[in-house]
């Protein structure tokens, strides 16, 4: 028997501070499902989650979950409110006999359970909040940006709990990697209207960007169709008004509904200037080391990092990689060993904790009370690269709304706080970019640009990030500390690093391949190669993919209306049938497909 939806939001309409954050939305989750939901930074992606939690009250529309299905949603901002300890409050809404639970994903996020909820960081908690979620794993688990205060490793085994899972998730995140390994559609936020597709975030840019080329070319349609229109309307009106009249409310309507067409948002206008060269010889240290009380945290490190190198620090939370940093840059002294700077550095700093920025003053006031920025006898204008410039003009390159500039910097998103903290760097020149966690909260879009951005900046960066793709995208060197004092230095990003990690760590492992070596008789049926029809199969298999996924598609869509279980239930169950079993064809298609493809490249 076909399963109803654990989820079903149908003609959902929101507005905010007067402005419509949603209209008319509606979309199904699936049990099974493995959904990421993306969009730009301040598109809606957290209240739609919260609507999908029953946490935000919708001013129209219907929100229904079957009887007995539990949804889960990991809390941005946990309430511990009456919790002596982490591990209270995460096991609060299960059997104290379950306590194990709780235990296993505090070891995997990497936090103390009895832990004083009085002395817990903002990220202790957040943590605590996850675990909570996972520990109590419900049929639908609502996951918003779960990624944010874990290190490398905690990430790594998040990304094996979801993906072990039977339970359905949906996952906002702006870090790709997690994102492609574990999805199997996406739901695209854009301009209040969501649209859905059966394939995982791995191919969303390539289907937004179609879907914008399209766009595109019916508003070129519509804007030459509304050119030729007004051309006869001037031309010709008079002398055929009766008649014509309803050509002519055919082309007033044709304006509104081209004047409705909501246009994009477009990226922030950023742009990195490098000062004047520095030496060839950025930051040499010569076996220095570190420690705070009893905890080691760099013994004997050496480094030499050269002009317009990309130095990435990788490793677990409270290694050290922010100290390291300080030591490089000369803020803090080593114990032992020595540090030299390079000539002429003009270092810019984005702090993890943005401390550079302050939360009671306004944005405005934030960039016009820096003394780097200030002019002298202009008020509302601050110095951008040397260059005179209106503040409220270079917030909007940021993307920040005018009418938002006189808000104090404690009410951004944490995205928008990066954003300023971004703009404030880049209204300086520099030669030596400091990156803690920039990554932290930005959008994908914006993670983008500021990519490229460092991929032609003539100065040297070091950076300390969590996102695996990003980090492969940029680094060309990268230094792992893992703990006691250890800091080794290896060529590349992160997938170069664990490579070459993995390959000094699966030397003691060989023996383990010998018994296989007795086996070789064996190899003849699985020589490489297919036969006729193995290779007819593989070629028409991703035609039946594409032709699943679409199907998938239209019957999410039709499973939709809200009304449709109650008016036509035969028709509910079919098309739930259908659904269900096109998703277990789409699955065991994809799965003969790698086997095949294994097979061809045998």
């Amino acid at each position: 028997m076909a399963q109803a939806p654990l989820l079903q939001l149908s003609g959902i309409s929101l507005t905010f501070g007067g402005e419509p954050v949603f209209s008319d939305l509606g979309l199904v989750v699936q049990p099974g499902d493995r959904v990421a939901l993306v969009g730009r930074n301040g598109s809606g992606k957290s209240t739609l989650m919260k609507v999908m939690a029953g946490l935000v009250e919708a001013d129209d529309g219907t929100r229904v979950v079957p009887p007995g299905i539990s949804v889960g949603y990991m809390e941005q901002e946990p309430d511990l409110t009456g919790f002596a300890t982490l591990g209270d409050f995460a096991v609060s809404e299960l059997d104290a006999s379950e306590m194990y639970r709780v235990e296993a994903a505090s070891e995997g996020l990497k936090f103390d359970p009895a832990r004083p909820v009085e002395t817990a960081s903002g990220g202790e908690r957040r943590r605590a909040a996850l675990a909570k979620l996972m520990a109590e794993d419900p049929e639908l688990l609502l996951l918003d940006e779960p990624t944010n205060h874990l290190d490398i490793e905690a990430i790594g085994w998040l990304e094996r709990e979801l993906k072990s899972t039977r339970k359905a998730f949906v996952l906002i995140s702006h870090d790709r990697r997690f994102l492609s390994e574990l999805t199997r559609a996406t739901l695209w936020i854009d301009r209040g209207a969501v649209r859905r597709a059966e394939q995982g975030f791995e191919h969303f840019e390539a289907w937004r960007d179609k879907v914008w080329e399209e766009e595109d070319q019916q508003r070129h349609k519509m804007d030459r169709k509304i050119k030729a229109e007004a051309r006869w309307a001037v031309e010709g009106i008079s002398a055929r008004r009766k008649r014509n009249q309803g050509r002519v409310r055919a082309l007033q309507d044709l304006r509104a509904e081209r004047a409705a067409m909501i246009r994009r948002q477009g990226t922030a206008a950023m742009d990195l200037a490098s000062g004047p060269s520095s030496g060839k010889k950025v930051i040499e240290a010569e076996g220095i080391a570190k420690s705070f009380e009893d905890k080691t945290i760099l013994k004997d490190f050496s480094i030499r990092i050269q002009r317009g190198d990309r130095v990435a620090f990788v490793g677990p939370n409270g290694v050290g990689k922010t100290t390291l940093i300080k030591m490089l840059t000369g803020e803090e002294t080593p114990d032992a060993g020595e540090v030299k700077l390079g000539t002429n550095l003009v270092p810019a700093i984005f702090d993890q904790s943005r401390s550079r920025l302050d939360g009671e003053m306004s944005l405005w006031e934030n960039l016009t009370g820096d003394p780097e920025m200030r002019v002298s006898g202009k008020a509302d204008q601050i110095l951008v690269r040397g260059e005179p410039k209106h503040v409220v003009g270079y917030l909007k390159e940021f993307l920040f709304d005018e009418r938002r500039v006189r808000a104090p910097v404690r009410s951004l998103s944490g995205g928008e706080k990066a954003r300023l903290l971004l703009a404030k760097i880049m209204a300086r020149e520099s030669n030596l970019l400091v990156l803690d966690e920039p990554t932290n909260d930005l959008d994908i879009e914006t993670l983008d640009l500021l990519q490229d951005l460092l991929g032609d900046y003539d100065g040297t960066v070091l950076l300390v990030s969590h996102d695996r793709d990003f980090l492969d995208r940029v680094a060309t060197t990268t230094v792992a500390m893992e703990g006691d004092g250890r800091a080794t230095v290896y060529a590349g990003g992160w997938s170069d690093y664990r490579s070459q990690r993995g390959e000094t760590t699966a030397a003691p492992e060989a023996p383990k391949a010998q018994p296989a070596k007795k086996a070789e008789p064996k190899p003849k049926p699985g020589k490489s190669g297919l036969s006729f029809s193995e290779k007819h199969r593989l070629e028409e298999l991703p035609g039946v993919i594409e032709r699943l996924e679409a199907e998938i598609g239209k019957l999410n869509q039709l499973l939709t209306d809200p009304g449709l279980y109650e008016r036509e239930p035969v028709k509910f169950r079919k098309a739930t049938e259908a659904l269900s079993e096109r998703q277990d064809k789409l699955s065991a298609a994809e799965e003969e497909w790698l086997v095949l493809e294994e097979k061809a490249g045998g």
